[in-house]
Formats: structure tokens, C-alpha cells, sequence
């Protein structure tokens, strides 16, 4: 039988470089670089009130060939006169 040194190996800790197991890369950091969308300013947000976006949705509605469209805004319109009971 031959004497083998596998036996006396020392297993190595890795303790050095950069910690891996993105392909190579190095880990991403938690968060996110986009962090500012969605962010605005009041004066670029308008709110339009209800009546607004029903005479909106009217509009589009008479001006539509699109049959998904107008059944959308059929929908639309159905919930916000069931919400108001005007239906």
C-alpha cells in the first residue's frame, strides 16, 4: 500500500477578495439605485374630480371604434353610478 498525504490537507477559510456567487460578479448591496422614481412634486400631480373624469371617459367613448375600449369605459362608468346609486 502507498502512503498518501491527502490526509494532511488543511481545509483554507476563504477570509480574502471580494465575496462572489453572482457569476463572478461581485454581491450586489441591498436597495436600489432607482429609489426616486414614483417621487414628485404637488405641483406636477392634478387631481381631477369624478365629474371631470366621467365627462373624460364620455368623450372617449363617443370617439372610440375600439370595442375593448368602449367596453372598458362602459365598466367604468357602470361602477362609478353604482357607487353613487344613479343607476
Amino acid at each position: 500500500m502507498t502512503y498518501s498525504n491527502l490526509s494532511k490537507i488543511k481545509t483554507k477559510f476563504r477570509t480574502k477578495g471580494n465575496v462572489t456567487g453572482n457569476f463572478g460578479r461581485p454581491k450586489s448591496k441591498a436597495g436600489s439605485t432607482l429609489s426616486g422614481i414614483g417621487v414628485t412634486n404637488a405641483e406636477t400631480v392634478k387631481c381631477m374630480t369624478q365629474d371631470e373624469y366621467i365627462a373624460r371617459l364620455h368623450y372617449a367613448f363617443d370617439n372610440t371604434t375600439d370595442m375593448k375600449l368602449q367596453q372598458f369605459i362602459y365598466t367604468e362608468l357602470r361602477k362609478i353610478h353604482i357607487q353613487r346609486g344613479t343607476w
